[in-house]
Formats: C-alpha cells, sequence, structure tokens
C-alpha cells in the first residue's frame, strides 16, 4: 500500500518535471548521443542498473557503475566511501563525460559527498543535470549529518531539473505491532518508478517525432538476442558497461 500510494503521488505531483526530463532525454536520443545514468550510494547503485541494458529500455541509457560504493565490496566500506569529500569528482573525471552530455544523478536522499561531488565536477565541465531525490528528505536532514558534502548542498539545489521521488525520512515505512524501528525501504521502488516514468516519456516523445528509438529485448525472450544484436554494434564501443 505505501509503495503504491508513493506510486501515485510522484505520479500526480511530478508531471511537469518528468515531462522536462523525458524532453531533454529524447533531445540526447534523437541526435544520437549517450544518456549517462549514475547512482553514488549502496543502493543507489541498483537505480542506475534498472534502466541500463533493461528489456524495454533505451539503448542509449549509459549506466557509471563505479566499483567504490558498491555493497558487494562491502557494505560499510561502501557507505564509508559514499560519505568521502572528492571521490565522486573522480568518478566523473574518469567517465570523460563533458560539455553536450547529459547525467541522470540518482539517490533518493539526495545529500552524500559522493553525490554532491559528482554533481558539481559534471556541471563544472558543462553537462546537463537531471536529479532524481527526495526533497523532503534531503531538506529535512541536519546540515551536520555524517553523510553530507563539506557545502552542505542538496542534489535538487544544484541541478538542472529536479524530479523528486517523495521518499520519506529514514526510508523503511512498514510499521509492525511489537517492533519500535519501521521496516520495509522504499527509495529502491521510488526510484525505478521514477526513472521508467522518464524512460517511458522519453520514448513517446520519440516516436510522436517520428523517431523509433532502439530499445532492449529481454534476451530470454524468443528472438531477444537476434533483436539486440541488429544494435549492439553500434553502442559495443560507445556505451563503457556493456
Amino acid at each position: 500500500m505505501a509503495v503504491q500510494q508513493l506510486m501515485q503521488e510522484v505520479h500526480a505531483t511530478e508531471g511537469p518535471a518528468l515531462d522536462q526530463a523525458a524532453a531533454r532525454v529524447a533531445d540526447q536520443i534523437a541526435a544520437d548521443k549517450l544518456v549517462h545514468i549514475y547512482g553514488p550510494g549502496g543502493h543507489s547503485n541498483l537505480s542506475a542498473q534498472e534502466i541500463f541494458f533493461r528489456a524495454g529500455g533505451l539503448m542509449h541509457m549509459s549506466a557509471i557503475l563505479d566499483e567504490g560504493t558498491l555493497i558487494n565490496n562491502g557494505a560499510l566500506r561502501s557507505m564509508a566511501v559514499e560519505r568521502t569529500p572528492g571521490y565522486g569528482k573522480i568518478v566523473i573525471e574518469d567517465s570523460g563525460i563533458g560539455e553536450g552530455d547529459l547525467l541522470i544523478l540518482v539517490n533518493a536522499y539526495g545529500i552524500n559527498a559522493a553525490l554532491i561531488d559528482a554533481t558539481l565536477e559534471a556541471k563544472r565541465r558543462g553537462v546537463f543535470l537531471i536529479g532524481v531525490s527526495s526533497r523532503r528528505h534531503a531538506d529535512e536532514t541536519a546540515p551536520d549529518h555524517p553523510a553530507r558534502h563539506p557545502t552542505k548542498q542538496n542534489l535538487h539545489d544544484v541541478v538542472d531539473i529536479a524530479v523528486d521521488c517523495k521518499v520519506p525520512i529514514g526510508d523503511a515505512v512498514v510499521s509492525v505491532p511489537g517492533m519500535e524501528e519501521p521496516l520495509g525501504a522504499i527509495s529502491t521502488y521510488a526510484n525505478a518508478f521514477t526513472l521508467n516514468c522518464i524512460v517511458l516519456r522519453t520514448i513517446a516523445l520519440l516516436v510522436d517525432r517520428g523517431i523509433t528509438p532502439p530499445v532492449w529485448r529481454s534476451g530470454n525472450a524468443p528472438g531477444g538476442d537476434e533483436a539486440n544484436n541488429r544494435f549492439i554494434g553500434k553502442f559495443r564501443h560507445r556505451v563503457k558497461a556493456l
């Protein structure tokens, strides 16, 4: 129920921001340019993976899958890295993105040091920025929280287009009698839904323009490999994570 309510709220209130984001993504794809996505943070990495190399998803999506904050390298290590000032800047430098590129930054809390450093470095390089994060979570998190960037900035205040994924403070949303702590984190659902809204609106815009964008078909579906192989050569050496 909580997940359904959150999705309905995003759909009901973020339409203009979703449309703006989709229009920018559509422009990139119409020009045959990649759309980069980075989710600096333990579970935020899942968001970058959600719309990359995914059935029904855009082939122009290029995920920045940096090893530093991946939980499989150690959960506590991941949290320490995402709180390390300067780390996000290095990731963006290594990605090689710059003027004329588009980067989607996704992190429900919208405050960590790696995220803000990545945002500031990308902006310095002339990259157009779309942010997916929770305004409420960022605005209500204390300025002295240890996860925050030294500048205390929030993602939604720095990017060119901000989409609010509505995640409440603390992320967990389910109460169970006898348990003091709330349960059931909602941020992965929120980020995935918001990003897929952008993707679907983007494809609809492109079709309206007379452009049929290449999309992935599941390799586990009949004809999937054959359908994908028509485009692999076009993206194999452009998308680093392929």
